[in-house]
């Protein structure tokens, strides 16, 4: 789509830099804007030779630690270097001066992205390839040792998910201008006291996989690029695959879900055999506490949108689908709450 309004920058003065930074760049150079980005605007740019990505930390007030393209920026070019399937890394721009904000530029990959979690536009014969596509790349990911690839200082190791509940605990309350939510009032009292105990274990984990957010190649059930990597730290990796299995519980209404689906018509693997087939391939015999990973999953999940509503609340929002997100708040919050309930809560 063109650039939206608030949105725009320089195309020429950008020209100038990709020219001076990237290898082969030649112009001239024209700019579109993709749909998507509920966080960071994210941009086509067009040169009669070849087409690259842009992403960038919107204008405007932002909350610490958010819109984190730099790091973005990091890990897509490490894991680049182990052949796991990520977009090219080309340069990172944190000069404000050239479009007003941090942002890099990766290569365009060309490819498929579904929208749905029921892959709708392959053959039910096919579905279960692509489905084990995502579980195999997931998989790979979880098998990758940090410091091998220079990412032991990624993140913080150890008390993963107390952090991760204080820090968007923390978020949610801090946004005062998108108001407050029942449930999430409640999450924010029950996750921390509930934590798993266990070792803790430390992966490189990508914090937003999901079937839309992968680029899969144009006939094949492969996968061709993991996208968006805005909320990649050190993690435990248990979080990164129970944040992608919430697809099985999540009606589509809210996001790419499964729940209400039938299945078995669809041949569509079970969330058992999904479960089962991950834990294979990573070494585990099974995922005690499913049920509290998936409710601290809704609850981060919830946290974003809330953010998102007080992005719009301050007019920054970067989508043009950021109001029917934020729209979806409450019924979130609500099924993250019964998740906890499945995992004991009263």
């Amino acid at each position: 789509m063109a650039v939206r309004d608030g949105h725009q920058f320089s195309a020429a003065r950008l020209e100038q830099w990709l020219e001076r930074h990237i290898a082969g760049f030649v112009g001239p150079l024209h700019v579109e804007q993709f749909k998507g980005g509920q966080s960071n605007p994210t941009y086509k740019l067009i040169t009669p030779a070849r087409s690259y990505v842009l992403r960038r930390k919107p204008l405007g007030k932002l909350l610490p630690g958010a819109h984190a393209v730099d790091r973005e920026y990091r890990v897509i070019a490490a894991l680049g270097q182990t052949g796991f399937p990520v977009a090219e890394a080309f340069a990172l721009c944190e000069d404000d001066g050239v479009i007003g904000t941090t942002f890099y530029v990766m290569e365009m990959v060309e490819g498929r992205i579904f929208w749905e979690a029921t892959f709708p536009e392959v053959s039910d014969v096919e579905r279960p390839a692509y489905f084990d596509a995502m579980n195999a790349t997931i998989a790979e990911l979880h098998r990758i040792s940090p410091d091998a690839v220079g990412l032991g200082d990624f993140g913080r190791p150890g008390n993963y998910f107390e952090r991760q509940i204080g820090r968007w605990s923390k978020q949610y309350l801090g946004d005062v201008e998108a108001g407050r939510v029942a449930a999430m009032d409640t999450l924010v009292e029950w996750l921390p006291n509930n934590i798993p105990a266990g070792e803790d274990e430390v992966r490189i984990i990508h914090g937003d996989f999901r079937c839309d957010n992968m680029i899969f190649h144009p006939r094949e059930p492969r996968v061709l690029a993991v996208l968006d990597w805005e909320l990649s730290t050190l993690g435990h990796p248990l979080s990164d695959f129970s944040y992608h299995l919430m697809m099985y519980r999540m009606p589509a209404g809210l996001t790419a879900g499964l729940a209400g689906v039938d299945l078995a018509a669809l041949n569509i693997p079970s969330e058992e055999d999904y479960v089962a087939a991950y834990c294979e391939r990573t070494g585990r015999s099974g995922i005690p506490d499913l049920d509290f990973y998936i409710a601290f999953n809704m609850f981060r999940l919830a946290a974003i949108v809330h953010g998102i509503r007080g992005r719009l609340a301050r007019g920054t929002a970067a989508s043009a689908h950021a109001d029917k997100m934020a729209a979806g708040l409450e019924s979130l919050a609500d099924l993250a709450w019964r998740q906890a309930e499945r995992a004991g809560a009263r």
